[in-house]
């Protein structure tokens, strides 16, 4: 049957939305139409958990998504649903209270208030909800009671580009419509990329500058700050990021293609504009390269790879090389035919096989490119791998011919860190430990020779050496306890050692300083006579003895003095003074390698061998406990006898 009144509204809701495609609407907010029947329609925001439905029974739902736009330049998502209601009869709900219940228009019309709540959600969100209140004229509605209405949500809150979304009413869920929102390439593919906002794309213009060698890029719209560009070579290669503004003419080939996008859109735009240029078929065909490399792993075989800027269509085939590269029949392949791929360079790749080909002689290939005029190649097998390994191996033997010199060259190094791992580990070879060493009170010229001897013999070895008789001056200058200090303090002081040199003469000398000391050398002085003259080393020696005891109460008087004695010189060791009493003790020259042991052991290595180093002989005083205490004595030590 006719229904005059679902006729107008079909008409209407038409002309306000289209039924198909996504073409533009002309709404830039939310709306809400309503059939004959149904007036005052009103739609607002409604809470999904106080959502209801009063007065009408949803009977169906279509749900659709369209674009909005009130003017041409501008444009966005709505979602547009359409439903079918039945409304309740008052007669039957209310009947003998309609005085309570009804309202009559000024005509005597019966009206009634109904309310209709329709949500939607995406999977990642909360469900919304719009609720359309309206006024039902139940004398003016069609057969049946049913009616329609049309919601066209703007913008719809949470829905992107290519999302599902679920519609529903509220307490009819048997009636969910799933509906998909259309992708952003989708839609702008279409004529809709000029007014939405999501499809803005930079605008490019190539110009070619006759003075230049290169491709000016320039391009429309927003501030290139926000630009981002990349080259591809074929419209599905990779795209390779460029940040200048012009591209060199001898890069440019005839598939390559630009792409270029704001940064705060995810919409690319692509050009390829060099397509038809002669000069960009040329830059191709200069870049062309084939390899060859026969093979018998399963029967004979030449392989062959082709690489260029652009996928190229041709043909490949062996030839044999005489006068000029004759074809081997039967062998022809085409490029067009197998698998193109694109490498990390960015060049295009494509492999193939001769199978059951004679390899002797070696085969060449040749290859015809489609649109040149002559042909490429022949591309020969030049014992590329062999010349690869051969140099491989050269560079090899050129190695282990420098190690070998270097180890030549630094021997004594190698020899000093093999001694250092040898002797507590591993020390720092390329750093001189700072040895000072220190002549007895009572110098004469054999001891002072031996003295000396020692200091060069130490120096040959590598130690940074200080002997008390080579720095005259600058004891007279600064004094000899500030002297001897400030040798100490050259370098770093724990890695700093005293060497002492002993005679009859030191030991006196000592005793006394120790009785004087305790306040005892007045009486000494009375019953030994008037005090002895000392040789000006006196101050100096006097002055290692003032540092010792300043050791010896820190108790690391063992960490920094040695004391060393001379064969030359024989003294009786069995009782030494209290002060030199627990420092090591050497006898040269036949101790002269454990003194050396002892001098380069760097500081921790002494500490944690200090205590199981030196054992305690009674009477005898302290006695180097070490292997290299019964090595040879060097013959070019002075004071040998």
């Amino acid at each position: 049957m006719f229904h005059p009144g679902r006729f107008v509204w079909r008409v209407l809701l038409i002309l306000h939305v289209s039924a198909s495609g996504l073409e533009p609407s002309g709404y830039d907010s939310d709306t809400v139409m309503c059939s004959q029947g149904l007036s005052k329609c009103t739609m607002k925001d409604e809470m999904f958990l106080l959502a209801e439905s009063d007065g009408v029974d949803v009977q169906k739902v279509t749900a659709d998504f369209k674009f909005c736009s009130k003017t041409s330049d501008r444009c966005f998502l709505c979602l547009v649903i359409d439903i079918e209601l039945h409304v309740h009869d008052t007669n039957v709900e209310f009947e003998g209270s309609t005085e309570l219940d009804e309202e009559f228009d000024s005509e005597g019309a019966r009206n009634s208030e109904a309310s209709v709540t329709m949500c939607y959600k995406t999977p990642s969100t909360m469900p919304t909800c719009k609720k359309v209140e309206f006024t039902v004229n139940h004398t003016a509605i069609t057969q049946q009671n049913h009616t329609q209405i049309s919601m066209v949500i703007t913008q719809p809150a949470g829905v992107s580009f290519g999302n599902k979304v679920l519609v529903y009413p509220h307490k009819f869920l048997h009636l969910t419509q799933e509906v998909d929102a259309p992708s952003l390439n989708k839609v702008c593919s279409q004529k809709l990329k000029k007014c939405a906002e999501e499809c803005r794309v930079p605008e490019l213009r190539t110009v070619i500058p006759k003075e230049m060698n290169s491709v000016e890029l320039q391009f429309d719209g927003r501030n290139d700050s926000f630009l981002s560009l990349c080259i591809q070579y074929e419209k599905n290669g990779m795209c390779q990021r460029w940040n200048r503004g012009t591209i060199p003419l001898s890069s440019v080939t005839r598939c390559m293609c630009l792409m270029a996008w704001y940064d705060d859109k995810h919409v690319r735009a692509q050009w390829c504009p060099f397509t038809n240029m002669d000069f960009s078929h040329k830059t191709v065909w200069r870049n062309v390269s084939v390899s060859v490399r026969p093979t018998n792993n399963y029967g004979p075989m030449l392989l062959w790879n082709l690489s260029a800027p652009c996928r190229l269509d041709g043909e490949v085939w062996p030839c044999r090389r005489e006068s000029s590269c004759r074809e081997m029949k039967g062998f022809r392949q085409k490029l067009a035919e197998g698998a193109w791929r694109q490498n990390s360079k960015g060049l295009w790749e494509r492999r193939g096989v001769f199978e059951d080909i004679d390899l002797q002689p070696s085969p060449c290939v040749m290859v015809k490119i489609e649109g040149m005029r002559h042909e490429l190649g022949p591309f020969c097998f030049n014992q590329s791998d062999r010349w690869r390994w051969s140099l491989l191996t050269v560079g090899v033997m050129l190695l282990v011919f420098l190690t070998l010199l270097v180890f030549y060259i630094k021997r004594d190094f190698v020899k000093k860190w093999a001694w250092s791992w040898h002797h507590g580990g591993f020390v720092k070879i390329g750093r001189k430990d700072h040895v000072v060493l220190l002549s007895p009170p009572d110098v004469d010229n054999v001891v002072a020779e031996s003295v000396c001897g020692l200091g060069s013999l130490l120096c040959n070895q590598g130690l940074d050496v200080t002997v008390d008789q080579w720095s005259r001056t600058e004891q007279s200058t600064l004094g000899p306890l500030p002297w001897l200090h400030s040798q100490l303090l050259k370098l770093n002081h724990q890695e700093s050692r005293v060497v002492v040199v002993l005679t009859h003469s030191a030991l006196q000398r000592a005793e006394e300083w120790t009785c004087q000391y305790k306040d005892e050398v007045v009486t000494k002085k009375e019953d030994e006579g008037p005090c002895q003259v000392w040789s000006p080393y006196s101050d100096v020696f006097t002055a290692s003895l003032r540092l010792i005891h300043a050791h010896r109460q820190q108790g690391g008087a063992g960490e920094r003095f040695l004391l060393v004695k001379f064969a030359s010189s024989p003294i009786n060791d069995k009782n030494l003074p209290e002060l030199l009493q627990g420092l090591p003790l050497f006898q040269l020259p036949s101790q002269t390698q454990a003194l050396l042991t002892e001098l380069r052991l760097g500081v921790k290595a002494r500490t944690s061998r200090g205590k199981s180093r030196w054992k305690r002989c009674g009477s005898d005083g302290w006695r180097a406990k070490t292997k290299n205490s019964e090595t040879k004595p060097l013959n070019h030590l002075p004071g040998k006898t």
